[in-house]
């Protein structure tokens, strides 16, 4: 045999390698089926479910079919919290809203929702 592949030039290992054959539609099913039952599990959980039941698959492989269905999990915007304006404390009015100003750093605010480290407001607002 290695006269052969000398010959043809091409390894022996070549010869030899059987390639893995995997039922591609029944994987393509398999996965539509998982991402059907849990519609949150992206490529990596689709993976570990279907190794659970027993496919042989690589985790590449089952995110290039999740990208060709079009069952990629959309990610859910994360919103920041800012104020809770719901709460039972009393709100202080506005104590320069009706000021004149006349001179500069007369007034000094700041948003106490930002306070950064060592309790040094972030933004300052001179009027």
């Amino acid at each position: 045999m290695s006269v052969v592949c000398e010959v043809v030039e091409c390894a022996r290992s070549s010869y030899y390698h059987r390639p893995m054959v995997v039922a591609e539609q029944g994987l393509q099913q398999a996965i539509e089926a998982v991402a059907a039952a849990w519609p949150r599990y992206g490529y990596r959980r689709v993976t570990h479910q279907l190794r659970r039941e027993g496919w042989t698959v690589n985790h590449k492989h089952v995110a290039r079919i999740m990208r060709e269905r079009g069952l990629q999990v959309h990610r859910k915007p994360k919103r920041r919290t800012t104020t809770d304006s719901r709460h039972a404390f009393p709100r202080y009015p506005n104590l320069v809203e009706q000021l004149e100003i006349v001179r500069p750093e007369q007034v000094w605010v700041s948003d106490v929702r930002r306070v950064g480290a060592y309790g040094i407001p972030v933004e300052d607002r001179r009027g």
